[in-house]
């Protein structure tokens, strides 16, 4: 089943914390608090960038803006992101659009998962979920 979102990717913060649960477009999903998602992804920029210009179909910008598209199942996906850094660390990857999981998976291997736990701001929606819950989420935005 395709994703569909429109979220920023942060590293999950030390201090983050699950919390209420609610129903979010008919999807049962767990909230993650957080003061600020200050922690830094475990790649720097030039290293998103290199490991994303590796991708199949991808257009990248030397400013960090991305494009990515592809075709499965006979359907056409497309995914638009930009990296953001803080000196000279990434802080946060913006993605938006549609794709199958491979493709979101590959994109996060390029920013240092799975061995750094990710937490996905949804920027319509106004809250962040840990991974899991943001499948379902997606997946779900689909139907």
């Amino acid at each position: 089943m395709p994703y569909r979102f429109h979220a920023n990717i942060f590293a999950l913060p030390l201090h983050a914390v699950a919390c209420e649960r609610f129903a979010l477009r008919g999807v049962d999903v767990q909230l993650v608090r957080a003061k600020a998602f200050d922690a830094f992804l475990p790649v720097t920029f030039e290293e998103a960038y290199a490991q994303l210009a590796k991708l199949p179909r991808i257009d990248i910008e030397p400013d960090g803006f991305f494009v990515i598209s592809g075709d499965a199942k006979g359907e056409r996906w497309q995914l638009d992101g930009h990296l953001f850094d803080f000196g000279d660390r990434l802080h946060r990857v913006e993605v938006h659009g549609d794709c199958p999981a491979e493709s979101l998976d590959a994109i996060l291997k390029c920013i240092g998962w799975p061995a750094a736990s990710l937490v996905f701001e949804l920027v319509r929606e106004g809250v962040a979920l840990d991974e899991a819950n943001f499948r379902r989420f997606a997946a779900a935005a689909t139907s």
